[in-house]
């Protein structure tokens, strides 16, 4: 199939903050780095018991791929892990001679700030850089081109927000809030179905990429198995933001027709439902699927203050292209205030981040350990 068919799908983009400005999520995302830094005894883990080097002897290179790269400090640490344990994992075997030379695509969509990632690569990385725009919901790569993906805090993203959620005509119409929690039920099966059908397409594209044998790593925030859609933390805080987005409407900053039409493009999937995805597609085995450690955040501000920063971050381009610029600084003030009351968002939220080793099936890979 033509790569231009391969990517038909309609994506939209969601680009974080870039730059690295006071706003930036350079400078805001310092709890996805800890989920990378909890991810990293588990990554180690998978690639010395389930990488198989033998993938690699009919190529000179290592090719690993970051789909949702963002703009760094993040991605620069997980690929750093990432190489270390696959040299690892070579000197360990005894091929200290065969340590292949290590090429990383780093991938988001086109108005990702590229400018600040290649600025701010390490100079001292051991991997040839390059960069890949486009959705991961299509294709990025050539036919079995990839040994190893690694994905963090990036395929919760939706390619875009369901259609009926924002049809006035259909049950499904998302009136007054920007988000699925305390929604009808039509809202969260909108979301679901949306969901189910981008994984299908993210599976389906990677399963042409990915060698047989080869390895994809994600670490997805998640609720837990059997947890309702109403206790996910994640869920909580986009009901705030969707009611400061109110308040404003209702001061007349914003327009209400805005607001109803404004919907967060993020589903909040549990492991089962990745494990159920999987098994639809068939082309990856499930090598592992855990839990990841607590994050410890920096606790020199507070909780509200880090959040409603970390939000600015990831939902300002959003924002910004709905509403204009200038409600920005009122709205996410307007938000850390409704975090600062908002106690049973810290006390009774459950949000896990768990992570996912899948292997391409396929010429004596079928086994799932």
């Amino acid at each position: 199939m033509a790569p231009e068919e391969e990517t038909s799908k309609f994506c939209e983009a969601y680009p974080m903050k870039g730059g690295d400005g006071p706003n930036s999520y350079a400078n805001n995302s310092t709890y996805q780095r800890g989920v990378v830094d909890a991810a990293k005894e588990l990554l180690s883990k998978a690639i010395a018991e389930k990488l198989d080097i033998d993938i690699l002897l009919s190529s000179n290179s290592f090719q690993i791929a970051d789909l949702g790269c963002s703009v760094g400090p993040n991605t620069f640490f997980a690929v750093e892990n990432i190489v270390e344990a696959a040299k690892f994992k070579f000197q360990s075997q005894g091929q200290d001679s065969q340590v292949p030379e290590f090429q990383v695509f780093f991938n988001d969509h086109t108005p990702n700030d590229f400018n600040m990632l290649f600025k701010s690569l390490p100079q001292n990385r051991r991997y040839f850089a390059v960069g890949v725009p486009g959705s991961f919901y299509g294709r990025i790569f050539p036919n079995a081109s990839i040994h190893f993906v690694h994905s963090s805090y990036a395929i919760q993203w939706l390619s875009s927000v369901p259609k009926v959620v924002v049809d006035k005509t259909s049950p499904a119409w998302n009136k007054g809030r920007i988000h699925y929690l305390n929604s009808p039920e039509e809202v969260a099966r909108a979301y679901e179905a949306q969901y189910a059908e981008d994984m299908e397409c993210f599976l389906h594209a990677r399963a042409q990429e990915i060698v047989y044998g080869g390895l994809m790593l994600l670490t997805i925030p998640g609720r837990p198995n059997g947890s309702s859609h109403s206790h996910s933390s994640i869920n909580m805080s986009f009901q705030l933001l969707g009611s400061a987005l109110m308040d404003l409407a209702r001061k007349g900053g914003v327009s209400k027709e805005k607001v109803d039409s404004f919907n967060i493009p993020i589903y909040c999937m549990s492991p089962q439902e990745l494990e159920a995805a999987v098994e639809r597609n068939g082309s990856f085995s499930i090598e592992s699927m855990e839990n990841l450690p607590h994050v410890s955040v920096d606790d020199t501000v507070s909780k509200s203050q880090l959040l409603a920063a970390h939000m600015r971050a990831g939902m300002e381009g959003l924002v910004k292209q709905k509403f204009g610029e200038e409600i920005l600084d009122e709205l996410f003030d307007l938000y850390r205030k409704k975090l600062e009351k908002a106690t049973f968002f810290f006390e009774t939220g459950k949000t896990i981040n768990f992570l996912c080793v899948l292997r391409r099936k396929g010429n004596g890979f079928e086994h799932a350990v």
